[in-house]
């Protein structure tokens, strides 16, 4: 046989690295006791405790939750944040001029620019006299305004403003990245549903079909199980589920497989029980096994087995997928799995290898072993826990 390793593009999302903080904290005696030592581990806890919230997004919540973080990395009297819309979060001294901070912040909104205000007010023991807004962009473009409020518009807060905010601009392209990813996992999801056979659909109904006037039971059997198969592959919830669950899929797809080929196809599985809890992408083997029944098995004749084995590889999932049927031309498999539209006939490969390899990174892709006549082995690799990955 020869092995084939799919190639996918794979897009990496890079942050600031959570490590540098473990250092910081594990190396906190070492900071020593001077001023500048202190303010160092004191602006990067700081701005850990910022990020998380604003990884969702420029959202109230998410505002809500960074605002005093913020306004303690500027040392502001008050701070407010706004979207495009309406005004988010005012944290600090001199909440009665909340109502007019989405007002403030309607010049940089609009032009892009950092302001710097004069704010009147009757109070003499308010320490809200001045204000500088400046713009939160992602993509290039304003989302929104960060505004922070003292006794004075001096150079340094301007300075500063502008530097919290372009670390909050990192944040929300940070998640930007997160929605487009999700996003584009869910679009990959609807078009491997769109890959599930007709055929096999229509050949399901049609086996069904022929056992309710021979065998209503069997029928009725058969009826419940593509029920259920077709309810797990068209669920609306969830990148992720768990092995266990999506071979239980597997067994509903080959019950009925079997009922229509009766003994001509043979199924092998095992399965170590140690690694069914591991959670995997939604819909990962489903279109690997369905594969190797369609290409492997319809088109030959004689019996045809298939081969499905999950083993414990210590901080992975091994999963291998074979069959004995008429295999496929190597290099028109290396097309498949590079998405080549002319190399049409992969059931869901392509798109399964290019999910492993985003979620996972580009070491996780499919590995298929396959010849002409020589059927077909694919093989999976998953790591056990990941980050990000989870059926919760």
């Amino acid at each position: 046989m020869e092995y084939v390793v799919g190639v996918a593009v794979v897009a990496a999302l890079v942050s600031v690295p959570a490590i540098l903080l473990w250092r910081v904290l594990r190396g906190r005696r070492e900071l020593g006791t001077s001023p500048a030592e202190r303010a160092t581990f004191e602006t990067l806890h700081t701005a850990s405790l910022a990020g998380p919230p604003l990884r969702a997004g420029l959202t109230a919540d998410g505002a809500e939750r960074a605002s005093r973080h913020l306004r303690a990395l500027l040392g502001s009297a008050a701070l407010a944040i706004t979207d495009g819309e309406r005004l988010l979060v005012y944290d600090g001294a001199g909440d009665h001029h909340a109502g007019q901070a989405f007002e403030h912040a309607a010049a940089t909104l609009q032009d892009g620019r950092t302001q710097v205000l004069t704010i009147g007010c009757d109070l003499l023991e308010c320490p809200i006299r001045h204000a500088v807004v400046v713009p939160l962009t992602t993509d290039d473009r304003v989302v929104g305004a960060l505004a922070a409020y003292g006794q004075n518009a001096s150079a340094g807060l301007v300075r500063a403003a502008q530097e919290v905010a372009g670390w909050v601009d990192s944040q929300l392209e940070l998640a930007e990245l997160d929605r487009s990813r999700t996003l584009l996992m869910e679009a990959e999801v609807r078009a491997l549903r769109a890959q599930i056979s007709p055929h096999f659909i229509y050949n399901s109904l049609t086996t069904i079909a022929s056992f309710v006037r021979t065998d209503p039971e069997r029928a009725r059997e058969l009826l419940l199980e593509f029920a259920d198969f077709t309810r797990y592959s068209f669920r609306r919830h969830g990148e992720f589920t768990t092995l266990a669950e999506e071979l239980r899929s597997i067994d509903r797809y080959l019950i009925l497989e079997r009922a229509r080929f009766g003994d001509q196809l043979q199924v092998t599985l095992r399965i170590a029980p140690e690694v069914l809890p591991v959670a995997v992408p939604f819909l990962c083997l489903q279109p690997l096994v369905e594969n190797a029944v369609r290409h492997g098995l319809e088109s030959r004749n004689g019996v045809g087995r298939i081969t499905i084995i999950a083993e414990d590889g210590g901080a992975e999932c091994r999963i291998s997928v074979e069959d004995d049927g008429l295999g496929m031309d190597p290099d028109r498999l290396r097309r498949i799995l590079a998405g080549d539209i002319a190399a049409t006939g992969g059931v869901g490969l392509a798109n399964v290898d290019e999910r492993l390899r985003q979620v996972y990174g580009d070491e996780y892709g499919l590995v298929v072993e396959t010849a002409k006549g020589a059927g077909t082995k694919v093989n999976v690799r998953l790591p056990k826990y990941h980050p990000g990955v989870s059926t919760r």
